[in-house]
This record gives C-alpha cells, sequence and structure tokens, in this order.
C-alpha cells in the first residue's frame, strides 16, 4: 500500500489477505497447528517453500496481519512479531552477536535495554561501549574504532533526547556495522528510521501501536534478508506473539494516526505550560525550541511526539506528594495509551536500575515521566494546575 498515507494504511494494511468467510475484520485464529490432506504442499509450506501457516509458534494468520500492517507504515520489506517489547530488543541483539563482538550503544537507552548491555552481553562475551547519547562526534569515534552492532534510541526514554539518525546510521556503515533503533517513542507516525539509513527498527507495541495498555507486544521492521534471520532465532526460542494479543494490536492500530496527532499536540501544550511554573525545574520535550535536539528533531520527524518529561524542585518528595494528587493522569508503568499516564523512572522506565546507575545516566529522582493521552487540553492543564498549587510552600522553600 506504498501509494496511501500514514493513516489510511495503519486501517487497510494488511488486512484483506487475512480476512474470511466475508468477514470486515481480521479474525482471532486460535488454532495452534493449521492441517493439510496434500503432503507435498505440507512440506513446502513447512520449508517456506509456499505461503501459508503450519504451527502457532512460527506463525499465525491474525498475527501476520498486524506484522503486515507495521511492515506498511514503516516502509520495511518484512517484519516479524514477539511476545513484548523486551523479547523483540533481546531477540534481534542474540540473533547477531557473538562472543568476541562489540557494540556500541548510547547511554540513554530504556532500562531493560540498559540490563541487556549492562548484564547480560557481557556475560556472553560481547563488549559494550556506552557514549553520551547527544555526543554525535564521540559516538563516531567509537564506531569508527570498529562495532558489529550500532544500537540507538531516538527520542530517548525518559529525558527525550535526539540522535541524529542519518548521520549515525552512515557512521555505522561505514564501519561494516548493523544499525538498530528503539523507535517505541516516536511511533510510525512521527519517525521512519528506515528511511533515515537505519538497518531496523523495532517497538514496544504495548505502548503507542496498540494504544490502549491491554496487550503485550514487540516487533522489528527491516530487509528481508535481515528479518528472516530474527525470525528464525524467534520461532526457535519461542517468544510467540499470541494471536488475542495481535487482534488487540490491529484494532489499536486502526486509530494510531488520530491517536498520535492529539497526542502530539497536547505533549506540546502541556510542555509550554510546564514552562511557566515555578515547581519545575526543566522540561525535556524535543518539540520546545530550546531542547538540545529540537533541530535534529524538526528535520527527522513529522511530529514530536506525546512523550515528556520534567524534573521538580524538592526532588522526590515533590514527586511523592504530586503525582497522587493528579486526577487524569494515571500513575502507571506505560506509555503511548489512550489515557494520560505519569510516574518518576524509579518505578517505571529504570525500575531495574539503582538510584547510582539511573544518576550516571543521568535521570535524577525528582524527573517525571508524562506520555499525554487523548484528553482535552484544558482538562490536563488544569490538572496540572490544582496540583501543582495543592504543594506545600515549605517544600518549595526547602529545596531553594
Amino acid at each position: 500500500m506504498t501509494q496511501f498515507k500514514p493513516g489510511t494504511k495503519a486501517l487497510w494494511s494488511g488486512e484483506k489477505e487475512q480476512l474470511a468467510y466475508g468477514a470486515t475484520q481480521v479474525p482471532v485464529v486460535h488454532s495452534v497447528s493449521f492441517g493439510y490432506d496434500d503432503m507435498d504442499e505440507w512440506h513446502e509450506i513447512a520449508t517456506g517453500k509456499r505461503e501459508g501457516h503450519i504451527y502457532g509458534r512460527n506463525t499465525n494468520p491474525t498475527t501476520q496481519a498486524f506484522e503486515d500492517k507495521v511492515k506498511d507504515l514503516e516502509g520495511a520489506e518484512a517484519a516479524t512479531s514477539f511476545s513484548t517489547g523486551m523479547a523483540a530488543i533481546s531477540n534481534t541483539l542474540y540473533t547477531f552477536l557473538r562472543p568476541g563482538d562489540r557494540v556500541v550503544t548510547i547511554k540513554d537507552t530504556y532500562g531493560g535495554t540498559n540490563k541487556i548491555f549492562t548484564e547480560f552481553l557481557p556475560k556472553s562475551g560481547v563488549d559494550v561501549v556506552f557514549c553520551e547519547t547527544d555526543d554525535h562526534a564521540e559516538i563516531e569515534v567509537e564506531i569508527a574504532n570498529g562495532c558489529q552492532v550500532l544500537y540507538l534510541e531516538s527520542p530517548t526514554n525518559p529525558t527525550l533526547k535526539i540522535i541524529d539518525i542519518e548521520r549515525m546510521a552512515k557512521a555505522g556503515h561505514a564501519a561494516g556495522a548493523l544499525v538498530i533503533i528503539d523507535g517505541t517513542f516516536a511511533s510510525p507516525v512521527n519517525q521512519n528510521p528506515l528511511e533515515l539509513g537505519v538497518d531496523l527498527v523495532l517497538h514496544s507495541a504495548t505502548k503507542y501501536l496498540g494504544g490502549h495498555s491491554d496487550a503485550l507486544g514487540g516487533i522489528v521492521c527491516g530487509s528481508k534478508e535481515l528479518i528472516d534471520q530474527i525470525y528464525h532465532y524467534r520461532e526457535i526460542n519461542g517468544a510467540t506473539l499470541n494471536p488475542m494479543a495481535s487482534y488487540l494490536l490491529l484494532r489499536g492500530m486502526k486509530t494510531l494516526h488520530l491517536r498520535v496527532e492529539r497526542q502530539n499536540e497536547n505533549a506540546m501544550k502541556v510542555a509550554q505550560y510546564l514552562k511557566t511554573i515555578d515547581w519545575v525545574d526543566d522540561v525535556f520535550y524535543p518539540g520546545l525550541e530550546e531542547h538540545k535536539g529540537h533541530v535534529i528533531a524538526k528535520r527527522q520527524m513529522k511530529g514530536f511526539g506525546g512523550m515528556l518529561s520534567f524534573s521538580v524542585k524538592g526532588g522526590l518528595e515533590t514527586v511523592h506528594q504530586l503525582l497522587p494528587k493528579m486526577k487524569l493522569a494515571k500513575r502507571a508503568a506505560s506509555l503511548g495509551c489512550v489515557q494520560t499516564i505519569i510516574g518518576p523512572p524509579r518505578t517505571t522506565s529504570h525500575v531495574e536500575c539503582t538510584p547510582e546507575e539511573r544518576e550516571a545516566m543521568g535521570i535524577p529522582e525528582g524527573l517525571i515521566r508524562y506520555s499525554a493521552g487523548i484528553e482535552d487540553i484544558d482538562d490536563l492543564i488544569a490538572d496540572l494546575e490544582q496540583a501543582f498549587n495543592s504543594l506545600p510552600k515549605e517544600l518549595y522553600a526547602k529545596d531553594a
């Protein structure tokens, strides 16, 4: 569906081929096995010579529709899905890395990803080098020193730093590296990294793709050659996306374009409002002109996203008092949902990390991550206003 725009693709891509019985919606196919009377046909499908399904751990019609939809939105040749976003990240990395290999990455990755880099890959004999996220020159130096994988994230979780994706992809390819990026925060509506030279883009489908916090999933998109390798690793290791989750993700994606447009608008207005609040020390949102990565984000993103974060005076004590007073924001560990979600990294994105590890990544304990929903913006602003107005003044004075 290359001739259609993203809003149309979100509705129609991947669905027609999987419809049955005159249905207008993709069915949930719960069958684990798929039978064939013709032995030669069965063998050809089982060996990948013909289209079809043999066993639920490998492929499924409902899941294929989901994969095809995301593939089209990212402009990719192929895609394969996983049971969770972390399964997508870990399976992709372990598909291509071997003992003795070297990974160049950034300090500002999602907490679970950071644990793979600091704890699990070193146990497998893989060397991981961390660079300052917005120091492109430092990253290029480390890439030039040799690496098999360059792993990026932009915008980053939770401080919304921006990487020049095209520049980094060129540097990675010059060194013969495979370039992978986590595009969860942006969504395919706001950013398409494959167009900027990246080899593989992955998403936690649980977030913006599904959009309703009711289904876990992950997906990676890229060339057929690369995706076939990742698929083979996943089908053997078994981190399969289940059919019901695939259906929920498919249903959620029908409104992806509308949701993200509204979330972009709401996040920008919330960020602008927070800049006026004395309690707020700093606001991290790439849509703000004063954001360090604003110029790059404006060039490579179609929208600045629904995610922002801000630090508050009084640190953790202020966080403890402010968040429970919010009436419209869910205090929960997720993002990209139709409802606004709020929380500190110490219980959300980087709960796996120690305070010292978070500090080393530039994440203060007084940081609050805000995932803008699709509520009326006046209500979101009013909710923040009443919450800040209820804070004790002595807490502000204590910080000062």
